[in-house]
């Protein structure tokens, strides 16, 4: 099982290089033209997906700023938000990484952002989601890329899986 988390916490950061490097080469008007996804843009969406793993570590781990609102922005410059998110992608790895069976088995509580109830729930399915969730919005990264004439970002794990950061969970 934890082999299995830290390939998605490696996947992950793969994946997210590879989107911020295209949108990299956005303008600022790109990068935050609202196109209709859900949180509109590339800005947008990129600090979505920062902001939730920051709610999601909080919880995991009891340490780190866990933002209020899944909308919040935390950079809206893509340089901040790049450092941003190479560093929490560092601290994902490294949790993961140290995680026991024993945790991996284990229950834990935490306090809802959308209606402030409590949920106590196993781990394992919780990390499930985490990874999903972070796919889910590359997708939408993806789709902001093509509406604005840019090039497609492949993303698939077997891909992941065929190159040298991934070959080890092959």
């Amino acid at each position: 099982m934890k082999q299995h988390f830290m390939m998605f916490a490696a996947y992950n950061q793969w994946a997210n290089s590879r989107i911020y490097d295209a949108a990299a080469d956005l303008d600022e008007e790109e990068f935050h033209r609202n196109v209709g996804v859900f949180f509109g843009s590339m800005m947008g969406t990129l600090n979505h997906v920062l902001t939730a793993d920051r709610i999601w570590m909080r919880r995991f781990t009891g340490e780190g700023d866990a933002p209020a609102r899944l909308d919040t922005i935390l950079h809206r410059a893509q340089p901040g938000l790049r450092l941003a998110r190479e560093a929490e992608d560092k601290r994902i790895i490294d949790w993961v990484g140290a995680l026991s069976d024993k945790a991996l088995s284990g229950r834990f509580s935490y306090m809802t952002v959308s209606d402030m109830r409590t949920v106590s729930q196993r781990l394992a399915p919780a990390l499930d989601h985490f990874f999903n969730h972070q796919t889910h919005h590359r997708g939408q990264a993806h789709a902001i890329l093509t509406v604005l004439g840019r090039p497609s970002v492949p993303l698939d794990l077997t891909l992941f899986q065929r190159s040298e950061e991934g070959r080890a969970y092959a």
